[in-house]
């Protein structure tokens, strides 16, 4: 799976896990150089606490595209160190 976002792949890997139809990459599978660190931080009733990256490509900013659990819930210890993606990032085979 690849995840694209203004025309340049920000992440890529065979190994998603897919949940709540989200795929989330391994955190080794990201394209670092294309992430900024955010502040925002939502709550999942049965994941945790997510916090968020901002992507960075090409010169434009996606804010709060990208986010991780860094402490997930026991039910979604699946996704403990991967990302998923929203705004308009694309994810494709």
């Amino acid at each position: 799976m690849k995840a694209i976002w203004n025309n340049t792949v920000v992440a890529e890997s065979n190994d998603t896990v897919v949940v709540e139809n989200n795929h989330y990459f391994p955190a080794d599978s990201i394209h670092s150089e294309f992430f900024e660190d955010s502040i925002a931080h939502t709550t999942c009733p049965w994941k945790g606490r997510a916090s968020y990256h901002s992507l960075r490509v090409n010169g434009e900013l996606n804010k709060d595209a990208a986010w991780y659990y860094p402490d997930p819930k026991e039910a979604a210890a699946a996704i403990k160190g991967r990302v998923a993606f929203w705004k308009g990032v694309q994810i494709v085979p």
